[in-house]
């Protein structure tokens, strides 16, 4: 959820560390800091708020180095304040950032202050730059202090270390969050995240559970989690600057809504290629393993876990497998029951969702070898944990409301259903060809969604005003209901709840009065009357209705209930299509009510944090 940059080159990297603290602001974060050694004395600067103010006290006192790590905090262990931000010191001599959070954070902190440790802080992280200072103490060298304190931690890191008794290295290690190390001519970087260092690098190296890397300018040396020399793969990254940038928008978020019809036509490129659905698509060893599967197990957080929903209906519909969808966060703490003729999938944008890892760690410890991953970014650590992988080329994703990360795992989740029901004989020819159509023309569909927004942008204006909201839908529907009411609250701050329409008069009823607005998502499909009946039930209660339909819906508009029509059903895909008039209503509520559209308060883009 936090950011790290760090570098060591011959030149000033001050520009570096800003720099790059700005390309990760995307993540999430509540104050930001750097650490840089002068040649002199190991300087610190941290502000709370954004990285720019930060970057003004550097500039206003000077700050030039080259050695020296940055940090955008989001916070955990204490409040948000400027003694809790990164980087930490231990006496002047060290400093640390650091990602994850430390559980033994309390019985080493009882330890150090009984050693003669003074703590300036609320944090966990603090307690790592005092432990690697009290090993340098017994006289080690920085990166063996390094990998003799992170033995002693308990929990989830990722850190960068620089010392004022060694400024010709930095020391980085990782354990269940994300850490690279980047290779220059001459300098070498570290990061959390490859878009922090793409102005500098393009080849880089993952480190894997338990790596400790030592980084100079001219080389780096990767060690596992023994502490023995290790040779780490290096990759070249495909990220591009241009991903990166704003453009002509306004906002990451608008960007990238209108960036999904390339995305979704990017993400199905290998099957149009094809002309048919194969098992190949998601690895070689995937046609004996979906061959062989019962059922599919799905695993996934936030918005991937919406889209995880909606594949339920997709597979048990189409494949006739049974399916089941948990919140990775809860699967990994329950007593599951396994069965091992089960696909495991999980879902993450990033690639780096702590609860979805931990999961898939769970699920395989249970007895479950066949699993895929469903994610955006290469090389990430679920795919490298999985046995198989389908990657949606949705590109860099940098506003933290998901848009075209959303929509291309429901294009590669519908994919993996044809697939399977294919294997499994339950996919005819004409069917399959049927699907394949459907899928060569979703970008044109999504692109017909997309010119619906000046119509969008009149009851967004509506809805600003208010403070809570219901959002309906059924069937394969209801879980793009509950994705327009995530959106909605996430960057609105309106309240906002989802039910299948069909439990509405169970309860949520209640609550329907002429201050609430209610969003329906209603296609001509096999549950449009029933949708239609529990319309009913709001206007006799004097609600305000919203209502997503297809353009031969038949719905009647009236001063009480507002209709926007898709151009055309587009069947089984629907949900796809339905996706992009709840985002574009999230998105310019939350322009009229004046919110951060790209970092909204309290939420992160990669949690890698329980």
């Amino acid at each position: 959820m936090c950011g790290i940059v760090g570098a060591i080159a011959d030149r000033d990297v001050v520009p570096v560390l800003i720099d790059g603290l700005k390309r990760l602001e995307y993540r999430g974060y509540d104050s930001a800091g750097i650490a840089v050694f002068d040649g002199a004395q190991l300087r610190r600067v941290r502000r709370t708020g954004r990285v720019s103010e930060m970057e003004g006290a550097a500039q206003a006192e000077g700050f030039r180095a080259q050695v020296g790590i940055g940090h955008t905090r989001w916070a955990t262990h204490g409040g948000v304040t400027e003694a809790n931000a990164h980087p930490h010191i231990s006496f002047g001599e060290l400093a640390v950032v650091h990602n994850g959070i430390i559980e033994n954070h309390e019985e080493q902190r009882e330890r150090l202050l009984a050693a003669g440790y003074a703590f300036e802080s609320q944090t966990d992280t603090e307690v790592i730059a005092h432990l690697i200072h009290h090993h340098q103490k017994q006289g080690l060298d920085l990166l063996a202090a390094v990998q003799a304190a992170v033995h002693e931690l308990v929990g989830a890191y990722a850190i960068a270390v620089v010392s004022r008794n060694e400024p010709n290295r930095l020391i980085a290690a990782r354990m269940g969050c994300p850490l690279l190390v980047g290779l220059g001519e001459g300098e070498n970087f570290v990061a959390s995240d490859v878009s922090a260092i793409l102005q500098a690098t393009r080849r880089v190296i993952f480190l894997e559970e338990g790596d400790t890397a030592e980084v100079t300018r001219e080389q780096v040396r990767v060690f596992d989690q023994h502490g023995k020399p290790i040779s780490r793969e290096v990759h070249v990254s495909d990220v591009s600057l241009a991903s990166l940038e704003l453009g002509p928008y306004r906002h990451f978020m608008q960007k990238e809504i209108h960036e999904q019809p390339r995305a979704i036509a990017d993400t199905i490129e290998a099957v149009m290629d094809n002309g048919a659905f194969s098992a190949s698509l998601f690895g070689d060893q995937a046609e004996s393993v979906f061959a062989g599967i019962e059922g599919v197990q799905i695993l996934a957080c936030g918005t991937s876990y919406y889209a995880g929903l909606t594949a339920r209906y997709w597979i048990e519909a189409i494949a006739g497998l049974p399916c089941q969808v948990e919140i990775a966060s809860e699967y990994r703490y329950r007593a599951a029951v396994a069965n091992p003729k089960q696909l495991i999938v999980t879902i993450s944008q990033s690639g780096e969702t702590l609860d979805t890892m931990e999961a898939l760690k769970y699920a395989k410890s249970l007895g479950h070898d066949k699993t895929l991953s469903i994610c955006n970014v290469p090389e990430s650590a679920i795919p490298r944990a999985s046995q198989l992988v389908y990657y949606t080329r949705a590109g860099a994703e940098i506003g933290v409301a998901s848009t075209k990360a959303f929509t291309t795992q429901l294009v590669a989740l519908f994919t993996l259903t044809a697939t399977l029901a294919k294997l499994h004989g339950k996919l005819s020819p004409e069917k399959e060809a049927e699907f394949i159509d459907a899928l060569r023309h979703l970008p044109g569909s999504v692109q017909h969604a997309l010119n619906l927004e000046p119509q969008i942008i009149g009851w967004a204006d509506r809805f600003a005003p208010k403070q809570h909201a219901l959002f309906l839908g059924r069937g394969v529907h209801y879980p793009i209901a509950l994705e327009g009411a995530l959106k909605l609250k996430e960057i609105s701050y309106i309240h906002a709840e989802a039910y299948p329409a069909g439990e509405l008069k169970h309860g949520p009823l209640a609550l329907v009065d002429a201050a609430m607005p209610v969003v329906v998502i209603a296609p001509k499909d096999s549950l449009l009357e029933k949708v239609k009946s529990n319309i009913q039930e709001v206007r006799a209660r004097g609600g305000e209705m919203f209502v997503f339909a297809d353009l031969d819906s038949h719905f009647g508009e009236s001063e009480a209930v507002h209709v926007i029509r898709t151009p055309r059903h587009v069947g089984v895909l629907s949900p796809v299509v339905h996706a992009i008039p709840v985002q574009l209503l999230a998105y310019h509520a939350a322009l009229a009510r004046g919110t951060d559209v790209d970092k909204p308060r309290n939420l992160a883009k990669a949690v890698t944090v329980e």
